[in-house]
């Protein structure tokens, strides 16, 4: 087994461990209200840093104008509760007519 075939294994084994620990668990641990919060924190900041970085970055560098702008669209599609679809479409749309005109 090479090294990439046990990371792999290692990865599935502790996924696997993590699905059953909350089902294991319910009821047995009772987390304080503050602990909740800032979980919930927490998950809100590590999906905006994830936006972020796909956002802004493409290789290590500057994505362009185009892409960032796209997402500030979708966010705003989002943020007025269109459906799912017209978000996804409205972010294509408009990072995809920025770049048809020059906007890299």
């Amino acid at each position: 087994m090479n090294g990439t075939a046990l990371m792999v294994l290692v990865l599935a084994v502790g996924t696997y461990a993590f699905r059953l620990v909350g089902p294991a668990l319910h009821g047995r641990v009772e987390l304080p209200d503050r602990v909740r919060v800032l979980l919930s924190a927490g998950a809100v900041v590590l999906l905006v840093a994830l936006l972020a970085t796909g956002a802004l970055t493409e290789g290590g560098e500057f994505a362009g104008w185009a892409r960032p702008a796209g997402v500030a669209v979708g966010a705003v599609l989002a943020w007025r509760r269109a459906p799912f679809v017209v978000v996804v479409l409205g972010a294509a749309a408009a990072t995809a007519v920025l770049r048809a005109a020059g906007v890299q």
